[in-house]
């Protein structure tokens, strides 16, 4: 059974209340960096793979995508985004990406937002969305960096004070299953690292273009705590063209 947290009444609304779901592309950190490795969407048909909210899709249908399609696993996460990001160029469909099967060469565009560390098996997934892309095709992914996934619980160490020391690296090549708490709830997520990440890709027919680290941008420093996100990297954001 694959793990959908996000119906989860307590989660959910623990989620609502993020900035980036309140304040769609403008409130996630990453976005100033992501949106510089999103393709030309004119003319193009798009793929969404755990779309959640659907703000990137709106933003693939606004610069003139011909088609859409936001996929996720979670009722609720689809219904916030036929409410919050409805357009007629967007299709929202429920599923696992896993499960998900397309005729070979229909998608121009394939994009990811902090989906794939959700997913057990990745290699097997990239396999099925290299034959969903057409040639010269666009995949642009965020994941969370490895360095923050590999000890598991993805929280800083402090002092008796209450102070952080710092962030804890460990276990970085044993990839697989770990428990992470995320709004304050247990989540299952997958590490994996960063030589598997990219080289799943060159092995399924990508060429890599670009690979960015992004760190929390200036306008958000006053929001606290993200000062500290200096210390360590949070994601990995890669974007790849199908040859």
């Amino acid at each position: 059974m694959k793990e959908n947290k996000y119906d989860n009444d307590v989660f959910f609304k623990k989620y609502s209340e993020m900035n980036r779901s309140t304040e769609g592309l403008a409130g996630a950190g990453e976005w100033s960096e992501l949106q510089k490795l999103l393709p030309d969407f004119n003319g193009k048909h798009v793929l969404d793979l755990g779309c959640g909210y659907g703000w990137h899709c709106l933003y693939a249908a606004e610069h003139g995508a011909v088609s859409v399609l936001g996929t996720d696993i979670s009722g609720k996460m689809l219904e916030a985004a036929e409410e919050k990001n409805p357009h007629d160029k967007i299709r929202y469909q429920k599923g696992a990406m896993e499960d998900l099967e397309f005729p070979e060469g229909s998608y121009d565009v394939v994009i990811s937002s902090l989906a794939f560390h959700y997913i057990k098996d990745f290699s097997s997934l990239v396999k099925k969305i290299s034959t969903w892309m057409a040639e010269e095709g666009s995949f642009v992914f965020s994941v969370e960096h490895p360095v923050f996934t590999s000890n598991g619980n993805q929280d800083w160490y402090y002092d008796d004070q209450g102070n952080i020391l710092h962030f804890p690296v460990d276990n970085y090549y044993y990839e697989g299953e770990r428990e992470a708490v995320f709004l304050g709830e247990k989540v299952i997520k997958y590490h994996r690292t960063l030589t598997t990440y990219l080289d799943t890709l060159l092995q399924n027919g990508f060429v890599i273009e670009h690979i960015i680290e992004p760190a929390p941008p200036e306008a958000m420093m006053d929001i606290p705590g993200m000062k500290d996100e200096m210390r360590r990297p949070m994601m990995l954001l890669v974007s790849a063209r199908k040859k």
